[in-house]
């Protein structure tokens, strides 16, 4: 195909699909500028590149630092909520809150960039599973249970295979959110979550579980990473893995750490479990460098990069998806029609 007629089915991938980044850490960089004083930091600062690459609906996680645990951690997550609220207001026309796949359409129609809301760890809930309906009406519809790090839910996975391995399961708290979580009709996210953590949730749970920011354990050998058994599970509830374009989560090596090596995930998946349980959950995180901690205890500075430079950058993955012999259907698929039938099966 030469390059003209790839550039053509580019623009019609960008056009026709609904795109889903299922994993941003959004508000975290929204709340921090907001109290710096600025306005509208999502139309300014993001939507250029959401508007280049194609990009429909954005899954921003609540995403909280260790130093907000455990006192700081419920107000820490409404501030963010409250942050989106504001920007919603500030830039109506632009952007807007989706809670249903009813509303992707809307935004999918209006030109409007789509912004749901997803837990990365349940720390905001305390012990209290009440807050969960709360969190709920005010449009959170994913929910992982952790990061990677203990909290009163259950286990999470460190970034690397050591001794220091956290083994535990959920605990009693966990599995009611899970059953609370689906009476309410949230997704279960399982990314971040240990092993002995997922085996839990796929034995309690009785819809549709995604891995929104996870690859494959078989590409790059991190306990970030999906076993193929865990995918084939994923996919057996109707579920769908989402490709994380993290440097440390793609690849074993910085050098490895290529478009190539994304490709190489979605082709082994894709081999695993079927185009249908393949979607895109984007983990950028280069934006958030000016965040990180100078005293060495971040565990990701200084270590990691964003094989894809921003949002505005996708159409470099279409390129590789295509070359590597990928059609337009199924790259429709993976970029965000797979996770839309999970959002339709579960939020209606």
């Amino acid at each position: 195909m030469n390059s003209d007629k790839h550039s053509q089915l580019i623009n019609e991938i960008h056009n026709e699909s609904i795109t889903i980044d299922a994993h941003f850490d959004l508000l975290y960089d929204v709340a921090a500028q907001r109290k710096l004083g600025r306005k509208q930091v999502i139309e300014t600062d993001h939507l250029p590149n959401f508007i280049k690459g194609g990009w429909n609906v954005i899954v921003s996680s609540i995403f909280l630092d260790d130093a907000d645990l455990p006192e700081k951690a419920l107000r820490g997550a409404l501030n963010q909520i409250s942050c989106l609220y504001r920007e919603i207001e500030e830039s109506s026309d632009k952007i807007m809150l989706c809670k249903t796949a009813v509303d992707i359409s809307l935004a999918k129609k209006s030109g409007k960039i789509g912004i749901m809301l997803s837990f990365e760890g349940v720390e905001p809930l305390g012990t209290d599973i009440s807050l969960l309906c709360v969190f709920y009406e005010l449009g959170v519809r994913m929910i992982g249970l952790t990061w990677s790090r203990r909290n009163l839910a259950g286990d999470g996975c460190s970034f690397n295979f050591s001794e220091h391995q956290m083994t535990g399961g959920l605990s009693e708290f966990g599995l009611s959110v899970i059953k609370e979580a689906e009476k309410l009709g949230m997704i279960i996210d399982v990314t971040h979550i240990n092993d002995e953590g997922f085996m839990d949730i796929i034995s309690h749970s009785h819809q549709p579980v995604i891995a929104s920011h996870s690859n494959a354990r078989v590409v790059a050998k991190t306990p970030r990473n999906l076993t193929d058994e865990q995918l084939r599970k994923i996919a057996a509830s109707g579920g769908v893995a989402g490709i994380n374009a993290v440097s440390i989560i793609a690849s074993e090596t910085e050098k490895g750490a290529t478009t190539e090596k994304l490709v190489d995930h979605i082709e082994h998946m894709v081999s695993v479990v079927g185009v249908n349980h393949v979607g895109l959950g984007l983990d950028l995180c280069d934006l958030f460098n000016k965040y990180s901690s100078s005293d060495g205890t971040d565990p990701l500075s200084n270590k990691t990069f964003d094989i894809l430079a921003d949002h505005g950058a996708l159409d470099e993955l279409t390129y590789a998806l295509l070359h590597r012999g990928f059609g337009k259907e199924d790259v429709v698929k993976i970029y965000g029609g797979n996770m839309l039938r999970v959002y339709e099966t579960v939020l209606g």
